[in-house]
C-alpha cells in the first residue's frame, strides 16, 4: 500500500481501518513531507498490526527524484495530499498562497500520481483512491482558489478512471465535506455536516470494497452539492457561500 499525504488524519484512520478489517499488505509506504511525525505513526502501525512499513520523505514543493521510487509497487494507492491555504478574503491576491494551493492539490501532485498509476497499468491491477473535495463541485466566493484546484483534481481522477478501466485498475474519487481535522481546526463547522476521520475511513473503506467510482463521505453532501450545482448562475453569483 502506498499512502500519499501520510500525516492526514483521514489517511491514518483509513490505514488502521483496512488493517483492522484484515487487509494484508506486503509493505506500507508512507510518503510525507513531515518525516518525524509520520515515523511515529508508522511505528504504531508496525507494533499494533505486526506490519512492515517504510517512511519516505516527499515534498511536492521540491524537485522529485523518481529514481528513489523504482522498487516500490503496490495494489493500493491512497492519496490524501491536500493544502487548504488562506481563504479568498485573506489570500486571493497573495501569489505564494495561490501557487502553493494549486501546486500541492494539483499541479505537483498529478505527476506523482501518474508515476504510480503507470506501474499499476503495467501489471494490470490495483486501486487508486483520491481525496478530492466538495469544494471542487462549484466555485464559491469564500475559497474558489482551493475549490478550483480540487475541481481540477476531480476531473483528473475522472479521466484517469476512464483511461485505466480497461487496464483493470480502479479509481475511486472521495469527496469529503466538512472534516474535523487539524486542517480545519478553528473553523466554524456545522456538527451535523462534519465527519470525523474515523467516520470518513469507514465510508472510504466501504466504497473501496464496493468498487464505487465516486463517494461523498457523508451522503447529505451529495444532496447539498446537487442543489448548489443547479442554482442558476444569475442567482448564484449574488450569494455569499
Amino acid at each position: 500500500m502506498i499512502v500519499l499525504g501520510s500525516t492526514s488524519e483521514v489517511a491514518q484512520s483509513f490505514v488502521e481501518k483496512a488493517l483492522l478489517e484484515g487487509e494484508k499488505f506486503e509493505k506500507i509506504y508512507f510518503f510525507t513531507s513531515n518525516k518525524e511525525t509520520t515515523e511515529r505513526f508508522a511505528r504504531h502501525i508496525d507494533v499494533k498490526f505486526v506490519q512492515q512499513s517504510e517512511v519516505i520523505e516527499l515534498d511536492l514543493m521540491k524537485e522529485i527524484d523518481y529514481n528513489r521510487f523504482g522498487n516500490i509497487n503496490s495494489n493500493l494507492l491512497f492519496c490524501a495530499t491536500g493544502y487548504l491555504g488562506e481563504g479568498t478574503e485573506e489570500g486571493l491576491y497573495d501569489n505564494k498562497n495561490t501557487e502553493r494551493i494549486i501546486d500541492i492539490n494539483y499541479s505537483k501532485l498529478v505527476p506523482v500520481m501518474n508515476y504510480f498509476a503507470q506501474k499499476m497499468e503495467n501489471k494490470r491491477s490495483g486501486t487508486i483512491i483520491g481525496l478530492s473535495s466538495v469544494a471542487g463541485d462549484r466555485g464559491r466566493q469564500s475559497n474558489f482558489i482551493y475549490g478550483s484546484a480540487k475541481a481540477a483534481f476531480t476531473a483528473y481522477l475522472s479521466g484517469l478512471r476512464n483511461y485505466l478501466f480497461d487496464k483493470k485498475v480502479h479509481v475511486l474519487t472521495i469527496k469529503p465535506g466538512f472534516m474535523a481535522t487539524k486542517m480545519t481546526e478553528g473553523l466554524p463547522l456545522n456538527p451535523k455536516l462534519t465527519a470525523t476521520p474515523k467516520q470518513a475511513a469507514k465510508c472510504i473503506y466501504k466504497a473501496y470494497k464496493k468498487k464505487k467510482n465516486v463517494a461523498y463521505v457523508l451522503p447529505v453532501w451529495g444532496i447539498i452539492m446537487m442543489i448548489i450545482r443547479n442554482i442558476p448562475e444569475f442567482i448564484f453569483k449574488k450569494l455569499k457561500l
